[in-house]
C-alpha cells in the first residue's frame, strides 16, 4: 500500500478455483424479481422490477396472457413505478443519473412505440425528490421534495394544484378509496423523524381544507398505512409508537375515533388491509425475522401464517385471499411465494435462468451492554468449527446503513462472498437499528456515529474473547450509514481495525449537510436537535473527518458522482485530507447514484472490495 491517492484494483478473477469464482458471480447475476403490485381494479395486470437485463428495470405482467413486457430500459435503471387502478397506465420515476431527482412518466401498459418517449404523469408539476403519491381512479396525488421544502400536487383528469406546501419535511401518505380524502405525513412541528399525520378534503368540487389532525407528541412518530380499501370507507390505518414499540391504530376520519389494536406480538408491526376492509395482513418484525398473521378487526382474532423461518420482503393481500409475499433467509436465496387459502404456499414468479446458489445460515449472539442486549448475527465460512474449538479466522464486521434499519436473517450475495474468500461474518444490530423498539432506535439522538461504536465495540470484544474472530485481522465494512460508521471506526477506534471499506459513506458532516438533499437536511436536524450552525460542537464530534489523522488502519473509499445522500465533494474533502497525513487508502468512483442498479457494476465493487482486504491483510 502507499499513502498517495491511488485507485482501487479491480480484479477479473478473485478464487483459484473456477467453481468458487462461477459461485460467488452467480450469486450477484442470478435472476432475481420483486414483489409484484397489481392494479386495483384488473388485478391480472401487474409490475415488479427485475435484473433480468442486467439492470434493475421496471416490467410489466399480464397474468391472464402469461406474457412479460421489459417496460424500462435506462442505463442507470429504474426501481420506482406503479400502476394507475383501471391497469391502463404505467407510471415510473425517471431520475437523472440515477440521482433520484427527477418527476414521473407513464406510458401505456401495453406499451409505446420505440420512437416514442414516455410523457409527463402530472404536466405542471416541479422536478424534485419523490415524497410518496397514491393514485385513485380519477385522482392522482404526488409528492415531490426540494431545497425550498415539500410540495403535494393533486391532479384530477390531467390538471395538476398544489395542495400542501411546507418548508418542512413531509409526504404523501393515502389516498381514501372514494378520492375524498388524503392523508399526508409532515413535520412541521420540527421533528421528521417522529412525523405528525393531517388528513385534508380534496374532493372535486370541495375546496381543500384541513379536517383532521393528529400528533402523539415529542418522540413519537405516526406512520400512515393505509385507508381502507372501500368506498365511503374513512378508517385510517396508522402505525404509533405510544408503548415504546411501532404498532397498529385505526382512525376513522368522519368521527374522529380512533382504536389501538393491541395484539399479543412483540416486535415492530406493519400492516395493510385485507380486500374487503374486514381484516388485516400484519407483519410482526421481531429480532432479525419476521412472521405473517391475519388479524380480524370485528373478533379480534389473530392467526398465525404458515411461512418459513427467515424475513418478509413485502406482502399484500389478493382480492381471492391469497397473500403473496417476499422472504429469504440467509442460506437460501429470495423467492417470491403464495400462500393460498387453503394453506398451499408455492413459487409465485420465478425468472428464467438458474437460481443464486445458497450460503451460510446465521446464528444469533446477544452481547450484553449496560443499556441492555446487543444483537449480533454471525456466519461462518463453510467447514469451520464453531467456539473456541476452531482457529480464530479473518472477520468482516458488515455495518448496515439506515441507521433506522437492521440486519436481517435475509440472503445477502455480499455476504456470502466474504464467507467463500474465508472470513467470518458479524452484523451489528446497533442502538438505532430498528426491530427493537423505540428507545433502542432512538438512543442515538444528540450523539450519532459514537453511539453505535459502542455497541459495534462491544460485539467486537465478545467476537475475540468468544474465539471467533482474530484480533490482528478484524475489518470493518458499511454502505450509507455503515460506511459513515465504518470511517468513524477507523478514526475513534484505530486499534481495533486492520482494514476498513466505506461505501457512499458520510465522511464530512458538515459538508455533507451543506450538499444533501433537503429531507436528510431535515433528518440531521431531527438526529442532532439542529443544524450545524446551531452545534458546531456535536456535528464535528460526530463526523469522521474530524478523526482522520487518527486513522491507522488503510480504507477503501466507494462513491457515486451523482449521490444526494451523501454527496461527493464532502467525500473528497475527506480523502483529500488522509493524502494531506499521508495516511494510506484506495478510492473507487463509479457514475451514478447512492448506489448502482447495475448488476456489472455490483461485481466490480464487490471485487475491489475483497482483493483490497485481502491486500491488506496479506502484511498483518
Amino acid at each position: 500500500m502507499t499513502a498517495a491517492p491511488h485507485a482501487a484494483t479491480v480484479p477479473d478473477v478473485l478464487f483459484d478455483d473456477p467453481e468458487a469464482e462461477a459461485r460467488w458471480r452467480a450469486r450477484f447475476t442470478a435472476p432475481r424479481v420483486s414483489l409484484p403490485q397489481w392494479a386495483r381494479d384488473v388485478p391480472d395486470r401487474c409490475l415488479y422490477t427485475s435484473n433480468a437485463s442486467g439492470t434493475w428495470e421496471v416490467y410489466a405482467w399480464d397474468r391472464l396472457t402469461g406474457t412479460h413486457r421489459q417496460v424500462t430500459d435506462r442505463p442507470h435503471g429504474t426501481h420506482i413505478a406503479t400502476l394507475t387502478p383501471d391497469g391502463a397506465q404505467v407510471w415510473w420515476f425517471a431520475d437523472i443519473d440515477g440521482d433520484e431527482f427527477g418527476n414521473w412518466v407513464t406510458e401505456p401498459f401495453a406499451g409505446r412505440p420505440k420512437d416514442q418517449p414516455p410523457v409527463p404523469a402530472l404536466p405542471g408539476t416541479a422536478l424534485g425528490y419523490p415524497a410518496g403519491m397514491d393514485l385513485g381512479r380519477h385522482t392522482a396525488a404526488v409528492g415531490s421534495a426540494t431545497d425550498e421544502g415539500t410540495t403535494v400536487w393533486i391532479s384530477r383528469h390531467g390538471h395538476a394544484e398544489v395542495v400542501y406546501h411546507s418548508a418542512y419535511d413531509a409526504g404523501v401518505g393515502s389516498l381514501s378509496r372514494d378520492e375524498q380524502l388524503l392523508a399526508i405525513v409532515h413535520s412541521e412541528h420540527g421533528d421528521s423523524r417522529h412525523p405528525a399525520v393531517r388528513v385534508l378534503r380534496v374532493g372535486p368540487g370541495d375546496p381543500v381544507d384541513a379536517v383532521a389532525e393528529k400528533w402523539d407528541g415529542p418522540g413519537k412518530g405516526l406512520e400512515v398505512l393505509g385507508f381502507a380499501p372501500v368506498d365511503g370507507d374513512t378508517r385510517l390505518l396508522l402505525a404509533h409508537e405510544r408503548r415504546g414499540r411501532q404498532e397498529l391504530l385505526l382512525w376513522d376520519i368522519a368521527t374522529d375515533t380512533e382504536t389501538e389494536l393491541a395484539l399479543p406480538l412483540t416486535g415492530e408491526l406493519t400492516a395493510d388491509w385485507y380486500p374487503d376492509g374486514t381484516a388485516l395482513l400484519v407483519e410482526d418484525q421481531y429480532a432479525a425475522r419476521s412472521t405473517l398473521h391475519r388479524y380480524e378487526l370485528a373478533s379480534g382474532a389473530l392467526s398465525a401464517l404458515q411461512i418459513p423461518r427467515g424475513t418478509i420482503g413485502g406482502a399484500a393481500v389478493r382480492p381471492d385471499g391469497t397473500v403473496e409475499y417476499a422472504w429469504s433467509c440467509a442460506a437460501e436465496p429470495p423467492t417470491i411465494r403464495a400462500l393460498h387459502s387453503d394453506g398451499t404456499d408455492r413459487p409465485l414468479l420465478q425468472p428464467q435462468g438458474e437460481p443464486a446458489p445458497g450460503s451460510q445460515p446465521l446464528v444469533d449472539h446477544f452481547v450484553p451492554i449496560s443499556q441492555g442486549s446487543v444483537h449480533a448475527l454471525v456466519s461462518r465460512p463453510p467447514g469451520t468449527p464453531d467456539g473456541s474449538a476452531g482457529r480464530a479466522l479473518p472477520t468482516v464486521f458488515l455495518l448496515h446503513g439506515g441507521p433506522h434499519a437492521a440486519d436481517e436473517d435475509r440472503f445477502s450475495a455480499h455476504r456470502a462472498l466474504w464467507l467463500d474468500a474465508g472470513f467470518a461474518v458479524v452484523h451489528v444490530n446497533y442502538r438505532g437499528s430498528t426491530g427493537y423498539g423505540s428507545a433502542w432506535r432512538d438512543a442515538i439522538e444528540g450523539r450519532p456515529g459514537l453511539c453505535e461504536l459502542e455497541d459495534v465495540a462491544a460485539v467486537h470484544d465478545w467476537a475475540i474473547s468468544s474465539g471467533l474472530a482474530d484480533p490482528a485481522r478484524c475489518v470493518v465494512e458499511g454502505w450509507s450509514w455503515g460506511g459513515y460508521l465504518a470511517l468513524l471506526a477507523l478514526g475513534t477506534q484505530p486499534q481495533r481495525w486492520a482494514a476498513g471499506v466505506a461505501g457512499v459513506p458520510l465522511a464530512d458532516y458538515v459538508t455533507a449537510y451543506a450538499d444533501e438533499m433537503e429531507p436528510l437536511r431535515a433528518f440531521d436536524r431531527a438526529l442532532f436537535g439542529g443544524g450545524p450552525d446551531e452545534l458546531p460542537e456535536q456535528y464535528t464530534r460526530s463526523s469522521p473527518i474530524s478523526y482522520a489523522a487518527d486513522v491507522r488502519a488503510p480504507v477503501l473509499v466507494l462513491a457515486g458522482d451523482n449521490d444526494p445522500r451523501c454527496p461527493i465533494r464532502q467525500i473528497d474533502n475527506y480523502l483529500a485530507r488522509l493524502a494531506e497525513l499521508g495516511k494510506p487508502y484506495r478510492y473507487y468512483r463509479y457514475d451514478a447514484g447512492h448506489g448502482s442498479l447495475v448488476v456489472a457494476e455490483n461485481l466490480r465493487q464487490a471485487a475491489a472490495e475483497v482483493a483490497f482486504v485481502r491486500e491488506v491483510l496479506r502484511s498483518v
